[in-house]
C-alpha cells in the first residue's frame, strides 16, 4: 500500500527530505492514519500506476476542482444524489472507490489499464458515480449524480479510463468517458448557489477538452503486493 501525502495542484513544487527506513510500529501507525483521514505523507516510492481497491480524489486540472459528492439531492432531472466540483482539498466527501463493473471485476492491486471500464464509488455515501439521459441543471448538459445502494446500481455507472500508454499513471491527465452515452466527464465554470455554494457544476461533455482533464491527487494507492494471499476480489471498502 502507498501512502500519499496531500500533492500540491499542477505547477506547484514540493521539497522531501531524504527517506529513512520506518519502523513496523511507524509503518502500521502511519497506514491507520492515512487510511481513516486519507491524510497524506510520503511513506515511500511505492506504486506508479492506480490501481483497483484504491480511494482517491479526482482534480479537474482545467477549473482546480475536486470530484464531490453529498447527500444533496438535485432538485430538477433525476432528483438523484448531485456530483459537484469542489475547490475545497480537505473535504472527505471528495473520495472516491475505483473498482470494478458488474460484468467484469478487477482485482485489488491490480493496474488500472487504459480503456478499462471501471466504476467510481462515493465513499461516504456508498451511490456510485453515475450519469443518463437527463439535463444538467445550470448549464443543461448531461447531468451527472450518484446512484444505487451499497454500492450496486447498474449500467450507468461504468466508465472507461481514456488516457496514454498500457495503465492509468497517478500523474497523468485522464478523461472519463460514459459506457452507456459516451460522454465524458467534465465540469462548467457555472457555480451553484446555497446549499452547495461556490462547487462548480460536473456534467457530461459531448467531446474531449481541458474541462474533461483529470488526476488523481490525495488517495490511499493499494499496492499489487499488498494484494490478499487468497486473491479476492476488492468491494467492501471495510477491508482496509
Amino acid at each position: 500500500m502507498v501512502l500519499l501525502r496531500n500533492r500540491d495542484p499542477p505547477g506547484r513544487t514540493t521539497e522531501e527530505g531524504a527517506e529513512t527506513p520506518p519502523t513496523l510500529y511507524t509503518m502500521k501507525l502511519q497506514g491507520i492514519l492515512c487510511l481513516f483521514s486519507l491524510v497524506a505523507c510520503v511513506c515511500g516510492r511505492g506504486v506508479q500506476h492506480v490501481t483497483c481497491g484504491s480511494v482517491v480524489k479526482l482534480y479537474n486540472t482545467y477549473y482546480k476542482v475536486r470530484l464531490h459528492s453529498h447527500d444533496v439531492k438535485y432538485g430538477s432531472g433525476s432528483g438523484q444524489q448531485s456530483v459537484t466540483g469542489t475547490p475545497q482539498q480537505e473535504d472527505h466527501n471528495s473520495n472516491w472507490l475505483l473498482k470494478g463493473t458488474a460484468k467484469k471485476s478487477c482485482k485489488r492491486g491490480d493496474p488500472i489499464v487504459c480503456g478499462q471500464a471501471i466504476r467510481l464509488e462515493h465513499l461516504a455515501t456508498h451511490r456510485n458515480l453515475h450519469s443518463h439521459h437527463f439535463s444538467s441543471p445550470l448549464s443543461d448538459k448531461q447531468e451527472i449524480s450518484a446512484f444505487g445502494e451499497e454500492g450496486e446500481g447498474d449500467s450507468g455507472d461504468d466508465w472507461m479510463v481514456i488516457c496514454d500508454g498500457e495503465a492509468w499513471d497517478r500523474n497523468q491527465d485522464v478523461m472519463l468517458r460514459h459506457v452507456d452515452t459516451d460522454q465524458y466527464l467534465g465540469v462548467t465554470g457555472q457555480q451553484y448557489g446555497r446549499p452547495i455554494h461556490g462547487q462548480n457544476e460536473v456534467v457530461g461533455l459531448s467531446r474531449p477538452g481541458v474541462q474533461a482533464k483529470w488526476q488523481t491527487m490525495e488517495g490511499v494507492f493499494i499496492n499489487p503486493s499488498d494484494a490478499s494471499e487468497d486473491n479476492r476480489i476488492f468491494h467492501d471498502p471495510s477491508e482496509f
